[in-house]
């Protein structure tokens, strides 16, 4: 039986606690701590639909709320607080589930501070960052200056991008993944936006895009845990 606990995730004595949800299926092989996205917090229908997905690939899920998400505030926290969220999400992971590797990451914003806390200083025990759809720059205003970090992490990083995504034109992203080579890989959803909605003329469904982004997601995570044996 799938494991779901809610859980209280401890920040610091300043910046208080937050809400956490563990995922766990039977034969987990892999934790990813999930951080939500700048406009909705861990219990996004997108964050659920994928979390069932990977779940149903024995890939377990943390998923943490940031400070602002939890106060019912819409604008995000400073850049520092995020990244220190992540790190106690991080640290949090090895105290309930100190037997699995972990990757980590997330949607948009969460993903972006993921890799920015990775920056500054090793996350323990992370082997890997996947993004699902890195916010590479503002709507209308293209450039990369917001993966200028990224070149101060020491880890395979896996970008999950639509091709349609208004944050990340795809000739961009595809040129940041090309600078950080060997240690990015690139795979685009043809058709999908910043929130992998798909058109419907493409023929595909909402449950065939979650489909791919959690296929992509473990092939890419197998190698870098040396688990040769599906759950």
């Amino acid at each position: 039986m799938t494991e779901a606990a809610d859980l209280r995730l401890q920040i610091s004595e300043s910046a208080g606690d937050v809400a956490g949800f563990l995922l766990r299926p039977p034969e987990a092989w892999l934790l990813y701590v999930l951080a939500h996205g700048a406009g909705a917090g861990m219990r996004h229908p997108f964050l659920e639909a994928i979390s069932a997905s990977l779940a149903a690939r024995g890939v377990a899920t943390f998923r943490f709320q940031f400070p602002y998400m939890e106060a019912g505030r819409r604008r995000p926290d400073p850049p520092r607080l995020l990244e220190e969220t992540v790190r106690a999400a991080v640290s949090k992971a090895e105290d309930i589930v100190p037997e699995l590797p972990v990757i980590a990451g997330g949607k948009s914003l969460g993903g972006r501070m993921t890799s920015s806390a990775a920056a500054t200083g090793p996350l323990p025990r992370v082997k890997g960052l996947a993004f699902l759809g890195f916010p590479l720059h503002p709507p209308g205003d293209p450039g990369t200056r917001r993966a200028e970090h990224l070149q101060q992490v020491h880890l395979p990083m896996l970008f999950l991008q639509g091709t349609r995504d208004s944050f990340a034109r795809a000739d961009l992203i595809a040129e940041v993944c090309r600078n950080l080579q060997p240690r990015a890989t690139l795979h685009s959803v043809e058709g999908a936006d910043h929130s992998f909605g798909v058109l419907k003329r493409t023929g595909r469904s909402a449950a065939q895009v979650l489909d791919e982004l959690a296929a992509t997601l473990v092939s890419w995570a197998r190698p870098l845990v040396g688990d040769p044996v599906h759950p």
